[in-house]
């Protein structure tokens, strides 16, 4: 029960029927003063997230460690009990992306590669390896003919990597020259031209470490987006496999909700080890509890989705088997082509 004072109106706020008690028979609002400070919103806030029995951590507790327990005591219709699944969704996707985008990934071996260092530490090892090949005393003059050719295999293969994607078009100034002057068999149609314009227009305005720094602010800032929009796609799959005259498209969704809020939880759990651990410092054992820490958080996060599956749907062990590891490979098909088509939108609309 709410502690707020009564108001010495009894004027319901809401309807204006006339109050009797602390609740209006009327419409049921509460007839308590309106006015808060901002530590009685940040108390209500909390006790309204938790239902004031402990509900926030039973909710988690049961999503981590008991899969489908949520859904099939939802469905049943036990519901002050645990937060609602679409509640429970939005609270833990906000806490995951909020802290990601306020302490960005840094750690190399966790979410994160820092491609810039890599290369130039391949770059030196690869000068290093032609410095120590150039000044051997035994330097003849097929050693240098096989260095050159070396280098001019490297050079190639760049130009080869830069032309793979721009169709060995260095500007957009060449690439409307040949569309404006260009042989008929030359010209792009119009998808072609309108994406290789994007693209070059990123290339000529960003350098390679400008361009992966904003695809990766980028895609934490639109991933939450990408997992709303296949969600459904999930619970449709789901219901692609199921009795649709047993369960109806609602109950998939509400095991989709569940089941990604796991995955989340899961990624926020591994996400602040990992910032607590850079805090402590860069010790062997703490790297190595760290690693058998994701490696148990990975095995756990592909693991969940057959015990959660079979316990959801009661189906035998062997079929819940066949129809998850079906489930398993077309979205794992899915959701590369999702991220393929993510990361080449991040690409062309970058600034």
């Amino acid at each position: 029960m709410s502690k707020n004072k009564i108001r010495y109106d009894k004027t319901c706020l809401n309807c204006r029927y006339v109050v009797e008690n602390r609740f209006c028979p009327n419409c049921g609002q509460e007839n308590t003063d309106t006015r808060k400070t901002f530590h009685h919103l940040f108390i209500h806030f909390f006790e309204d997230l938790t239902h004031y029995e402990n509900a926030f951590w039973k909710t988690i507790r049961n999503l981590l460690f008991k899969p489908a327990t949520l859904t099939k005591e939802y469905l049943s219709g036990k519901r002050l009990s645990y937060l609602a699944p679409v509640r429970l969704y939005i609270f833990i996707s906000f806490v995951t992306f909020f802290l990601i985008t306020l302490f960005p990934p840094s750690s190399p071996d966790f979410m994160n590669v820092d491609s810039k260092k890599v290369i130039e530490k391949n770059d030196i090892r690869k000068e290093e390896k032609l410095d120590k090949e150039i000044t051997s005393e035994s330097l003849s003059e097929k050693n240098l003919d096989s260095i050159q050719k070396t280098i001019n295999y490297s050079k190639v293969k760049e130009e080869k990597a830069n032309n793979f994607f721009n169709f060995g078009i260095k500007s957009v100034r060449e690439l409307d020259s040949i569309q404006k002057f260009g042989k008929q068999g030359d010209k792009f149609n119009s998808f072609e031209y309108w994406f290789l314009k994007k693209g070059l227009t990123v290339i000529e305005n960003n350098t390679t470490e400008q361009i992966i720094e904003k695809g990766k602010e980028s895609f934490i800032h639109n991933f939450p987006k990408l997992l709303l929009i296949y969600m459904p796609l999930f619970a449709f799959f789901l219901w692609i496999f199921h009795n649709k005259k047993r369960w109806y498209y609602f109950d998939h969704g509400i095991f989709t909700l569940h089941y990604y809020s796991f995955l989340l939880l899961i990624n926020l759990i591994l996400f602040i080890m990992h910032k607590t651990a850079s805090l402590i410092g860069n010790y062997s054992l703490l790297n190595f509890a760290t690693g058998i820490i994701d490696t148990g958080g990975l095995i756990w996060m592909i693991y969940y989705f057959f015990p959660a599956h079979h316990r959801f749907y009661g189906e035998t062990r062997l079929v819940s088997f066949l129809k998850s590891i079906s489930l398993f490979f077309i979205n794992s098909l899915i959701i590369i082509i999702f991220l393929t088509l993510f990361a080449i939108y991040t690409f062309i609309n970058l600034h």
